[in-house]
């Protein structure tokens, strides 16, 4: 069978959903035989049929027969099947995007609406060309709103992800340090992510903004928009705790969230703000902030026998490092501990920025500061080694198997690569 959008989103409708991947196919599914650095889908095609799938989506001619799809480009397929369901729905889409707090936000969104209406967002961090396609694809005819979050790291792709998932709505959670690599410096950041607004403007759409944030006002200053901060905004909500719990004052009344520091400030403000232009209640956006818990290694505590650890080892960059040292340092403990490694895809600049984070360090003043990964160690050897560095986690390791710490709080904290969450087990 040869490519015809229309045709394949009717075989869609009547599928058990999408599989990329031959060890999940569901029976009844559509499989796309995607391509890889190390691998060709195509080759894993008649196994899927094998499996149970009704169909699959491929690109190499030699493939013919029943229960083949043949188009030009598999992902090219995927993401205008994708779109021509997103138009079939003509639901609203609200997209997230950002430097920081991308996940943390559009989770909190979730639950809130939730309260209210059917809200199905991406799941995991599906925010890429293929993620989004995915996301778009778990829509369905009950779906009253859908919320993608939209992940970059050069420029051109958020213009490219938002052709794919045309939102109605959008929000940057802000312009930080991260993927600098990518997009060529800071500047080069703020136009990547900014990318949505020219989508959403051009497109009547309204964009939700932190009137804090004078980058973002600037931006939106033509088009519509709705502004969240604490005065001079649309929607009101003022942060009046940040430890151990958040505390947020709205129409006069007090929030308690689960989650702490002023960074998740701005993440549930963000929330409240978008909960009340779809016109949730006070009662439900309460639930919906009260009841939201963090997960995969996001800012959250965890208590184990010698210590508590304040586990954010799931990403980081020079903007969110430094946001988590400042608030761990607002945390009142007996003794702090920084175990702190490399913060990836920084580009020319990520000597100096492992050296600034160093040097901030030693002004906030912490008991004890570990660094780990060739970059922290080759900028502490710059400063004069005047923290512990280690050059790699196997170093590490041996250094908290030799020295048992206990009593302390201790702030994990490194890009994903890292993965320093390794560490608990000896903590």
């Amino acid at each position: 069978m040869v490519m015809n959008i229309s045709n394949l989103h009717s075989d869609f409708l009547k599928s058990s959903g999408i599989a990329t991947d031959t060890r999940k196919i569901g029976e009844n599914s559509i499989f796309f035989a995607l391509k890889g650095e190390n691998f060709d889908g195509n080759n894993y095609a008649e196994d899927a049929l094998n499996k149970g799938a009704k169909l699959a989506v491929v690109d190499d001619k030699d493939l013919q027969g029943k229960g083949y799809f043949y188009c030009k480009d598999v992902l090219t397929c995927l993401q205008e099947l994708a779109n021509y369901h997103r138009r079939f729905l003509n639901l609203p889409i609200l997209a997230i995007t950002g430097s920081n707090g991308k996940t943390t936000t559009k989770k909190l969104v979730l639950n809130v609406l939730q309260q209210k209406l059917k809200a199905v967002a991406t799941k995991g961090n599906l925010n890429n060309h293929i993620g989004v396609p995915l996301t778009l694809l778990s829509f369905n005819e009950g779906t009253e709103i859908g919320i993608v979050e939209m992940g970059a790291n050069h420029q051109k792709e958020i213009q490219a992800l938002c052709k794919i998932a045309e939102p109605n709505f959008g929000y940057i959670t802000n312009y930080g340090k991260a993927h600098l690599e990518g997009f060529g410096g800071v500047e080069g950041v703020i136009k990547g992510k900014s990318e949505m607004y020219s989508f959403i403007s051009n497109n009547n759409g309204l964009a939700f903004v932190n009137a804090e944030d004078s980058i973002q006002l600037s931006k939106t200053k033509n088009m519509k928009r709705f502004t969240i901060g604490e005065k001079n905004a649309d929607c009101i909500v003022n942060c009046l705790q940040t430890h151990p719990k958040l505390k947020i004052k709205y129409q006069n009344n007090t929030i308690e969230s689960e989650l702490f520091g002023s960074y998740n400030f701005k993440n549930v403000a963000a929330a409240v703000g978008i909960a009340e232009y779809f016109k949730l209640s006070f009662s439900e956006i309460k639930k919906g902030i009260e009841s939201f818990t963090t997960e995969e290694n996001r800012s959250q505590f965890i208590q184990t026998e010698k210590n508590t650890i304040l586990m954010d080892a799931y990403n980081a960059n020079p903007t969110s490092m430094e946001a988590a040292l400042r608030n761990f340092e607002a945390i009142k403990a007996k003794q702090k501990m920084l175990i702190l490694g490399d913060m990836f895809e920084i580009g020319k600049d990520a000597i100096k920025e492992h050296e600034f984070i160093i040097q901030l360090t030693k002004e906030l003043k912490f008991d004890t500061i570990l660094v780990c990964g060739h970059t922290f160690f080759d900028a502490n050897k710059n400063l004069k080694n005047i923290v512990s560095a280690f050059k790699n986690f196997d170093d590490l390791k041996i250094h908290l198997q030799e020295n048992v710490i206990t009593n302390f709080h201790i702030l994990l904290k490194g890009s994903r690569g890292m993965a320093l969450e390794r560490c608990l087990v000896d903590l």
